[in-house]
Order: C-alpha cells, then sequence, then structure tokens
C-alpha cells in the first residue's frame, strides 16, 4: 500500500538525490544524510527521485518513505536524464534551503554543514569545488578538465570550473530556477546564470561507494553540447569564421590557377586538386550545418513546449493540492 501524502511544511532545509539504478547506495546514503542533519539540529526533508531505475531502487526508497516522514519521493514515469530528474526533486521540495547531491557518495553528505554555514553568511548558492578526483581514468580526467576549460572560455557567464551540481541554494535561486522552462538543462550554467552571491567550498572528491555510474561517454557529450549551446552561440559564429576562411583560401587558389593557365602556362589538368578542393569544402559545409542543426533542433523542442517529465507515482503532495485545489488527475505533469 502506498503510504499516505507529507505533509507539506516549510523545512530549513531539502536534499534533492536524483536516483538512476542505485540499490547499492541508498541506505548507505540515507544514513549518512540523516547522521548530518540530525547534528545540525534543523527540520530537513529528503527528495528521492527515481529516475526509471531498473533495479530496486524504487522499492528501497518506498521503504525508506514507510520508516521515516523525512522521505519523500518522486518515481518519473521512465529514465528522463539526470538535470531534468534533478529539476523534478526541485519543483517539488519546500526547503527554504535545498541541497543537491548525487548518490553515488562521490561528493561526501558531511560537507552539507560547511554549505549551510556559508548559506547563513548571507550566500544565495554555494557549490562544491573538487581538488582532486580518486578513481576516475585519464580519459575521464582529462575530457573533464578540457569541458570545463572550454565552456569557461566561450562562454559569456562565469561558469565555475571543477565544480559538478553537488551545492546548496537558497529559495529564491529555485524560485528563479523555475521560471527558465527550457528542454535541455544545463543547470551549473542556469544558476551561473542567475547571478546572486555564489561563493565555493573546496573538497576532495571520493570514490564511487558501488554500483555503477550511469554517466556514460554519450551522456557526458550530450551535456556538454547542452552546457554550450545554452549559454554560448561561439559555434555559430566559428561555423561563419570557418566560412569566411575557406572562401578567402578558395579565392587565393582561383587565382592561382588562373595565374598558372594564362600566364606561366605552367598548367596540369588533374582531378587530385579538384577533390581536395571539393572534399575540404564539402567537409566545413557539414560542419556548418551541423552546428546550426544542434540549435535549430533545441530551439524546435522549446518551441514544442512538451513537460519536462512525467510523475508516475510519489508520496509528495501534488503541487495542485498545494494551491488549494482537490483535484489531482494522473498522471501529474512536470512544469513546461
Amino acid at each position: 500500500m502506498a503510504p499516505a501524502p507529507t505533509r507539506q511544511i516549510t523545512p530549513d532545509l531539502s536534499i534533492v538525490v536524483p536516483l538512476y539504478n542505485e540499490e547499492a547506495n541508498v541506505e548507505p546514503l540515507y544514513q549518512r544524510l540523516k547522521a548530518v542533519v540530525d547534528a545540525m539540529g534543523i527540520s530537513y526533508q529528503f527528495v528521492f527521485v527515481n529516475d526509471g531505475s531498473r533495479d530496486r531502487t524504487l522499492p528501497m526508497v518506498q521503504g525508506l518513505s514507510h520508516r521515516d516522514p523525512h522521505v519523500g519521493y518522486i518515481d518519473l514515469s521512465r529514465n528522463f536524464g539526470h538535470q531534468i530528474a534533478v529539476t523534478a526533486g526541485l519543483d517539488n521540495c519546500t526547503g527554504a534551503a535545498v541541497v543537491i547531491i548525487d548518490a553515488d557518495l562521490q561528493d561526501p553528505p558531511e560537507l552539507i554543514p560547511q554549505l549551510y554555514d556559508k548559506l547563513l553568511a548571507g550566500y544565495d548558492v554555494v557549490y562544491a569545488k573538487r581538488l582532486s578526483r580518486p578513481g576516475e581514468n585519464a580519459a575521464k580526467l582529462m575530457t573533464a578538465k578540457l569541458f570545463y576549460r572550454t565552456l569557461a572560455a566561450i562562454t559569456h557567464i562565469e561558469i565555475p570550473v571543477d565544480t559538478g551540481d553537488f551545492r546548496i541554494i537558497s529559495r529564491k535561486v529555485v524560485e528563479a530556477l523555475k521560471l527558465m522552462p527550457e528542454q535541455n538543462k544545463f543547470l551549473r550554467g542556469q544558476i551561473a546564470w542567475i547571478g546572486f552571491r555564489q561563493t565555493y567550498v573546496e573538497y576532495d572528491r571520493a570514490q564511487r561507494a558501488g554500483g555503477e555510474t550511469g554517466y556514460t561517454y554519450g551522456k557526458m557529450l550530450r551535456l556538454a553540447i547542452d552546457g554550450i549551446t545554452a549559454f554560448s552561440d561561439f559555434p555559430l559564429k566559428l561555423a561563419s569564421l570557418s566560412g569566411f576562411v575557406v572562401s578567402g583560401i578558395a579565392f587565393l587558389v582561383m587565382l592561382y590557377t588562373l595565374y598558372s593557365r594564362f600566364v606561366t602556362h605552367d598548367y596540369q589538368p588533374g582531378w587530385a586538386s579538384l577533390m581536395i578542393s571539393i572534399l575540404f569544402l564539402g567537409g566545413v559545409q557539414l560542419i556548418a550545418i551541423g552546428i546550426i542543426g544542434e540549435y535549430i533542433g533545441r530551439l524546435s523542442a522549446n518551441v514544442r513546449q512538451r513537460p519536462l517529465y512525467l510523475i508516475a507515482d510519489t508520496n509528495m503532495q501534488p503541487e495542485a493540492t498545494q494551491r488549494g485545489s482537490q483535484e489531482a488527475t494522473p498522471p501529474e505533469i512536470g512544469p513546461r
């Protein structure tokens, strides 16, 4: 039997945890989180968001919600991706401050008191900055470093390097995020764009506690593309610049060809130079079209205005009930 909906209160702190096949980490994470917030002596709320897990993650979280009234869960109708799962948690949490943390225990829950103290000192965003990343292979470390530096170089806002989504944000930042309805979410970039007072706490990242990461290289690449296209038009400018450069080279080659043909008469017809020119020009054109297509695809996704996510099951009070309406018809739909 499903647990009764949790009462909607305003706790001091909400902790949002996206979950995808994390059955090995749910219980250890809960125990460490509970020990931390109990020691802090504040009111709190856990919001576990199951993002289409195929293992026992959901039953384990439902079990926690029966044991502990502080535990809320949201079961999405399918796997929508990490950023959308976090967004679902942010949309439904009620805390005056909100911590975002992954379930793999690479980001230590014991750092939360330091983040919270910084927030109380007057900051609206306190992110955790990694000093080291043990247990990750050289290829992943290199690509992550390249991504953060490239993004910092080409975007028009200051996105902190060597940071993930582990951070604490104030309620007004949460409300500001709700006003940003784009489909291709890149939360760390959106939070940087929002502004307000931001600072960081440094820490050494741990190895993954159990299970396998859901962040494949393909998903990392998609996140990188989302981050770049959402906060920079540099690729479009690069495509235009490439067009001018190639056009200039082609014009010089044309002048050289005419000079060789009519002045020096040292002209040897052949297919090599022709094929090189065609392939070179064709490659640049395809790259430019692909870049433009990425932007158009994202525009198309936002124009369709589909909901960001669908909720299959939750023990948290529906938004309609929070507003005083007694009507709530499944499935629940996330904001656009």
